[in-house]
């Protein structure tokens, strides 16, 4: 009878043939495989498992595939199923392996496959690890056939996206109402850029969401400023209701109202101190801005904040 192994790859984060600068920010706007490791895996040896996930982690990466996912709904694994294995009539006596290995990509959370790829790999060790390990290292990552399969892997995520777009505003815009303005603008730049129509609609509302946003930061904040000078008009008091100022985008309606209490603060400080105070804005007014990786830092901060809820993934049925 078959023995069976359950097996999804883990691969590293840090990307390889020239990726490896390639930021959180920027991967935002990339489709990224994520890795998953479910707890079912039977029989397989560590040092097997290991030499498996780095194979994966080579393919995704020399197809751009790879990086830091943000969005860990789409997940890259594997299934290994043991075909046969055999003691050698050689002295020392090895062992051979036959092993079936089938590689997946799909949607982790609504439990549909897009696209599978399997490879029939021969090994031979002094003892099961190696038997595994040198069947594995026959896994040519440069292959043709793995940029093909995942390519319709990438083409069924677009779809998903494409698909999805107007929900995925829909839940941006009820997240921004109810003040929860990073999130929104989170789930907003989580479309990647390939996916072209529902990528412009996206950034579009991530302006709108972005200015409620600062307006919304500006007012919290400069109230918050003000309390805090009215209550210490002392240098320490300068200084706490600076850092709220300084906080505020330049942007915003209220940053000029911003601007003058940080000058009345100043003026105050010079009277009773007898010392200069000057405010340390966080950005500069007037500067040009790239507002795509404004949204994406935003989003990423976000992303960096939230713990990671996706415990096990939904691949029933995919082998």
């Amino acid at each position: 009878m078959k023995n069976i192994v359950f097996l999804t790859c883990l691969f590293a984060m840090i990307m390889v043939n020239g990726q490896n600068t390639t930021t959180k920010s920027e991967d935002m706007g990339r489709i990224v495989l994520a890795p998953y490791v479910p707890q079912q895996i039977d029989n397989m040896p560590v040092a097997a498992r290991s030499m498996l996930a780095n194979k994966i982690n080579q393919i995704v990466s020399q197809n751009g595939l790879g990086g830091s996912a943000v969005n860990q709904r789409f997940i890259f694994t594997a299934n290994v199923v043991v075909m046969s294995k055999d003691i050698t009539a050689t002295a020392p006596p090895m062992q051979a392996y036959s092993l079936d290995v089938t590689f997946y990509i799909g949607d982790g959370v609504d439990g549909t496959k897009f696209a599978s790829h399997s490879v029939s790999l021969k090994g031979v060790g002094e003892n099961e690890t190696k038997a595994y390990i040198a069947a594995l290292k026959n896994i040519k990552t440069n292959d043709p056939m793995y940029k093909s399969f995942l390519e319709t892997g990438k083409t069924k995520i677009i779809d998903y996206y494409n698909s999805k777009c107007d929900f995925i505003i829909k839940q941006a815009e009820t997240m921004a109402n109810q003040k929860d303005f990073d999130g929104a603008i989170y789930t907003l730049v989580s479309v990647p850029e390939v996916c072209k129509a529902c990528f412009d609609k996206c950034m579009s509302k991530s302006n709108e969401i972005f200015k409620k946003k600062i307006e919304f930061d500006c007012k919290t904040k400069l109230n918050e400023a003000t309390n805090a000078w009215n209550a210490n008009q002392s240098w320490d008091g300068a200084q706490i209701a600076g850092d709220l100022i300084s906080q505020i985008d330049p942007d915003a309606s209220c940053y000029k109202d911003a601007k003058a209490l940080g000058q009345k603060i100043a003026a105050k400080i010079k009277e009773v101190d007898k010392r200069e105070w000057d405010m340390k804005w966080e950005q500069e007014v007037g500067l040009q801005r790239d507002m795509i990786k404004a949204y994406r830092d935003v989003g990423v901060a976000y992303g960096n904040n939230q713990p990671n809820t996706i415990t096990t993934y939904n691949i029933s049925g995919w082998w």
